[in-house]
């Protein structure tokens, strides 16, 4: 059974106006005629239900990057716990879900043409109560093996995969000139889970535990709400009809240059968001362990989540300024910041001052948060430019350009959380070579300044052309 979108009459500036395309449900909350860019159809109908899936994709995005960085605030209290670890194992747990999350998001990111948006946000969330629970088992027992560990680390990766498929689904319902807003807020959302691990968690092993840590409630707090994600994703999210994987195109995206370029700098941008929010509440046990954690009552309370969280609120204004200036602006003003900031975390280090560390570093996740929207609004202006679209940065282009810049949002995604891998593992190379960090930082310094010459010549290139890259 089939019913039509009822519409209000017309007024009498809109009866001169072409008719907005018909939308027709079916069984299961499947919409056939979604066009996005039709603006008769988004103001009648249209915008409304893009906010409706936008809000529950935000929230299941939200608890995937929870249980994505469960890990990297759970290693700190290890030792307390009775785990006896090497820095190495150490940097292995907390970078292994990136890996694993990282790779995860290529396939995810067919997912939604395959399954609907709706369905999968409900297998994608479902999988998520593998890993938190998985986390309650582990850390129950200091006889864990640490190989099972590092699996269930590696299971925690299914969270950093969800953010691939979000986000491919989200640009399907959205138009092209609110693409920057609308991917910024899913994405700050689901980035804010990072932040709320690392505030929630410690208050939530220590409150009322005296002497022990009650280390399993780290992942089975979290198993209530990913149910109310599942079930909120089927009564109030929406499958699309016309979100098909265009194969040909998706094959032809790996092929473009526009893709590779994009994917260097997702890395400088989300990498250093993921990697550092992964690796700061280590950072701080390890060069200021008297502020690892304050006392609040009857629990502790970890400043590690400011980084996270800051970052992750820059990141819809980075996507609204990029909507506005263009991606490769806001881009080349997040890398130099970006470049600073970590150059004066290095020229302060010395000085062991908390403050001056933490004000640096929360710099860098400003800037890193910003850089991500930007960048990110680069990848469907750059492929709308590439389809032959007069405008990239306010026209979409066809609808096959839409569905490979789809696929590229996904496949750009995937490597860029590979930063999340490799920012830990090069700190931890650093801090067993050279017992510190500062070496580690100046090499991610001298990454910035390539990628913010990179950028330049991308917005060098779309002034050449007459366009806002």
């Amino acid at each position: 059974m089939t019913s039509t979108v009822s519409t209000p009459a017309a007024s009498t500036e809109e009866a001169a106006a072409p008719p907005a395309s018909t939308l027709t449900l079916r069984p299961g909350r499947w919409i056939d005629g979604w066009n996005a860019e039709d603006p008769l159809q988004w103001q009648r109908e249209g915008a409304a239900i893009a906010q409706r899936n936008l809000r529950w994709s935000i929230f299941a995005e939200f608890l995937g990057f929870v249980v994505w960085q469960l890990w990297s605030i759970v290693v700190v209290s290890l030792p307390a716990a009775g785990f006896a670890l090497s820095t190495s194992q150490t940097f292995w747990l907390i970078s292994m879900p990136s890996l694993v999350g990282a790779t995860l998001r290529f396939p995810y990111t067919f997912m939604v043409p395959r399954f609907g948006g709706r369905n999968w946000t409900m297998i994608s969330a479902g999988l998520l109560l593998i890993p938190a629970i998985g986390l309650a088992v582990c850390v129950a027992n200091p006889e864990t093996p640490f190989g099972v560990m590092l699996l269930v680390a590696a299971l925690a990766g299914f969270g950093g995969g969800n953010f691939a498929s979000s986000m491919a689904n989200i640009t399907y319902f959205y138009p092209q000139r609110k693409k920057g807003w609308a991917l910024g807020l899913n994405a700050a959302g689901g980035n804010l889970g990072a932040a709320v691990a690392q505030f929630a968690v410690p208050i939530v092993i220590t409150i009322g535990a005296g002497a022990t840590l009650q280390l399993p409630l780290a992942g089975l707090i979290w198993a209530p709400l990913i149910i109310v994600a599942i079930v909120g994703a089927w009564l109030r999210m929406d499958n699309l009809t016309n979100a098909k994987a265009d194969v040909r195109a998706s094959l032809a995206a790996l092929k473009a240059p526009e893709l590779w370029l994009m994917a260097l700098l997702y890395i400088g941008t989300f990498g250093s968001f993921i990697g550092f929010s992964s690796v700061f509440p280590k950072l701080i046990a390890d060069q200021f362990p008297g502020f690892s954690a304050f006392p609040v009552g009857g629990a502790t309370l970890s400043l590690a989540f400011l980084g996270a969280l800051v970052g992750s609120l820059a990141r819809p204004f980075g996507g609204r300024l990029a909507d506005r200036f263009g991606g490769s602006a806001i881009t080349i003003a997040a890398f130099v910041v970006m470049a600073a900031g970590a150059l004066a975390v290095v020229v302060t280090l010395p000085l062991a001052n908390f403050w001056l560390f933490l004000g640096f570093f929360l710099i860098l996740f400003i800037a890193s948060g910003a850089g991500n929207g930007a960048t990110y609004r680069m990848i469907p202006t750059l492929f709308a430019l590439r389809s032959g679209a007069g405008d990239g940065h306010s026209s979409a282009g066809d609808v096959s350009s839409q569905r490979t810049a789809a696929a590229a949002l996904g496949i750009v995604s995937a490597f860029g959380a590979y930063g999340g891998f490799v920012i830990p593992q090069v700190l931890g190379l650093s801090k067993s070579g050279t017992g510190g960090y500062g070496a580690g930082l100046l090499w991610f310094v001298c990454a910035y300044v390539v990628l913010l010459a990179i950028t330049t010549a991308v917005a060098l290139y779309g002034r050449r052309r007459g366009v806002r890259i």
